[in-house]
């Protein structure tokens, strides 16, 4: 952490552990810079596919039919953690937004 701190290289028993550009801990990615755009892209990526998903196999367009899947199947990767990595750009914000306003038609 800081500016001039020098990056430490680690050792696990006689064996050097490599470093890594981000992090995975409880589910939510963090890069060295403390950034979590790359979060915001994952989660917006895993909701589009599901979208896809439920495009693909459901016939049926109605909202009583689209509301429960949405809400069980494509909601829970935007909020996942959400409270620990909230969107810190506008163009993260803008990201997710457009996920939850794609047509379903």
């Amino acid at each position: 952490m800081g500016r001039r701190n020098p990056k430490h290289d680690y050792r696990l028993g006689e064996e050097w552990i490599e470093s890594s550009p981000e992090e995975k801990d409880l589910g939510v990615l963090i890069d060295e810079k403390l950034n979590m755009s790359r979060q915001c892209a994952l989660a917006a990526q895993k909701a589009n596919r599901v979208l896809g998903c439920i495009k693909s196999r459901v016939t049926s367009r109605s909202r009583e039919g689209i509301l429960p899947l949405y809400s069980a199947l494509v909601r829970p990767p935007l909020q996942c953690c959400v409270q620990l990595w909230g969107p810190q750009y506008r163009r993260d914000m803008e990201l997710l937004e457009r996920v939850q306003r794609r047509p379903q038609s």
